[in-house]
C-alpha cells in the first residue's frame, strides 16, 4: 500500500487540495448569516468523505470494475428506475432518493456508471480496428440512450446531456470512423440548429401547443429570447451576468459582491457558485480556477497517455468528457453560451453526491496511473497480454 501512495499523482491531490478550499470559503461566504448558513461544514464533511472514497478507489486495481462492469451497469438502472416511483422532486426535476436524513441523487451517480460500462463495452471489441455502425456504434448508444430517457422522465437534462458526451468521447477514442463521425456531428448540429430556429420562429404557437413544460419554456426563452423573455424567466441568468460583469478584472472582495450578497442570485452556494467567484475574485480569480481545471484534465490525459492497458485510457477519457461538459455547460450557462440547466461546477459547488462521485471518479483514474503498468493474469480482460507473454515465451 505504501509503495502505491508514493506513486500517486500529488499535483491532482494538490489541485483538489486548492478546489476544497475555494468550494468551501465560496460557499461560507454566500450562506453567512442566511438561513443555509454552516452549510461549509457540510461541505467539509463531504470532501472528507470523498477524500476517503478518492484514495480507496485509487488503491482498488480499476480492472475489476471492468470486470463487473455488467452488474454496476444494472445496479445503477435500478437506482434510476426506483427514482421515478419513490424519487423526490427539487426545482422541476425529480431526481432525489431520500434515505432517512441523507440525499442521493441516482443522476449523478450513473455518470461514473455510464463511464466503467461503456469502457467495458468498447475494451471488448479490442480487435477491431474500427467500429461498424450497426454492430457497434448502434448497439453502444442504445445502451446509453436507456439511462438517457430515464433521467429526461426525472426532468434533469442537464446530467441526461452528460451521458450523451460522454458517449460521443468514448466512441471517438473507440476508434469510431471518420464519416460515421462526420455524419453524427453533421446530423447533430443540423438538429441544434433547426431546432433553435424552429423555436425561435414559432415560440408563440409552442407555448399554446403546450409541447414543452412550463419551466423549460422560461430557461430556453432566457437563452434564445433574452430581451425579450419575461422577468422572472430570465432573472437567475440576468443577474447572474451581471454579478460576473460587475467583478471587472480585481473582483470586489471576499464577502463584498453586491448581487450575490444581496440574494439576487439564486442558488449561489450551488450551481450559481460561479457568479460568486466572479464577482468577488473577478477575471484573475476566474482564470485561476479554469488553470486548477486545465492542470487537473492535463494530468488525466498523461495518465491515459502512459497507461499499458487499453482498458485505462477509455476510462480516462470518459471521465475526462464528463469533466469538461460539466465545466463548459455550468459557465456557460452564466455568460449566454448553453441553456440553464441544473449542473453544478465539479469540486466547487455545493452538494454531497456531485463531489463524491467526482472525488471517485478521480480516483479511477488515479487508479489507471497506479495500476495501468501491471498485468494481473487472472483478469480476464487482460488475456490479449496473457497472449502475447506466452508467444514471448515459446520463443
Amino acid at each position: 500500500m505504501l509503495r502505491k501512495l508514493k506513486k500517486m499523482d500529488y499535483l491532482i491531490v494538490f489541485v483538489l487540495l486548492m478546489l476544497m478550499i475555494i468550494s468551501i470559503t465560496s460557499i461560507y461566504s454566500v450562506t453567512k448569516e442566511t438561513k443555509l448558513d454552516g452549510s461549509h461544514f457540510m461541505m467539509i464533511r463531504y470532501y472528507i468523505v470523498g477524500f476517503v472514497a478518492f484514495v480507496g478507489i485509487s488503491l482498488l486495481d480499476y480492472r475489476l470494475l471492468i470486470k463487473y462492469a455488467w452488474y454496476i451497469y444494472l445496479g445503477g438502472l435500478v437506482t434510476l428506475i426506483l427514482v421515478i416511483f419513490i424519487g423526490k422532486d427539487i426545482n422541476g426535476a425529480q431526481g432525489w432518493i431520500y434515505i432517512g436524513s441523507l440525499s442521493i441523487q441516482p443522476a449523478e451517480l450513473f455518470k461514473l456508471v455510464l463511464i466503467i460500462f461503456l469502457s467495458y463495452v468498447l475494451y471488448r471489441k479490442k480487435n477491431k480496428p474500427l467500429l461498424s455502425f450497426w454492430k457497434d456504434v448502434v448497439p453502444v448508444g442504445m445502451l446509453a440512450f436507456l439511462p438517457f430517457a430515464l433521467v429526461m422522465l426525472q426532468n434533469d437534462l442537464g446530467n441526461a446531456l452528460s451521458y450523451f458526451v460522454i458517449l460521443v468521447g468514448l466512441l471517438w477514442i473507440g476508434n469510431i470512423k471518420y464519416t460515421h463521425a462526420l455524419i453524427g456531428l453533421t446530423l447533430m448540429g443540423g438538429i441544434i440548429f433547426g431546432s433553435t430556429q424552429a423555436y425561435i420562429h414559432f415560440h408563440d404557437e409552442i407555448i399554446e401547443a403546450k409541447l414543452l413544460k412550463p419551466h423549460w419554456i422560461g430557461r430556453i426563452d432566457s437563452w434564445l429570447l433574452p430581451d425579450s423573455a419575461p422577468s422572472d424567466s430570465s432573472y437567475h441568468t440576468r443577474n447572474a451576468k451581471l454579478a460576473i460583469a460587475s467583478g471587472g478584472m480585481k473582483g470586489m472582495g471576499f464577502m463584498e459582491g453586491g448581487y450575490v450578497q444581496k440574494g439576487f442570485v439564486p442558488y449561489a452556494y450551488s450551481d450559481s457558485i460561479f457568479a460568486q467567484i466572479a464577482e468577488e475574485y473577478g477575471f484573475i480569480g476566474s482564470s485561476i480556477l479554469l488553470l486548477l481545471y486545465f492542470v487537473l484534465i492535463h494530468r488525466m490525459i498523461l495518465i491515459a497517455l502512459e497507461c499499458k492497458d487499453r482498458a485505462g485510457p477509455f476510462l480516462l477519457v470518459g471521465i475526462i468528457s464528463m469533466f469538461m461538459y460539466q465545466i463548459f455547460e455550468n459557465i456557460g450557462m452564466f455568460i449566454g453560451l448553453m441553456p440553464l440547466t441544473g449542473i453544478t461546477l465539479p469540486f466547487i459547488s455545493y452538494g454531497g453526491t456531485s463531489l463524491i462521485i467526482n472525488m471517485a471518479s478521480l480516483g479511477v483514474a488515479m487508479s489507471v496511473r497506479l495500476h495501468g503498468q501491471e498485468i494481473d493474469e487472472e483478469l480476464p480482460e487482460t488475456s490479449h497480454v496473457k497472449a502475447r507473454n506466452t508467444l514471448i515465451k515459446n520463443k
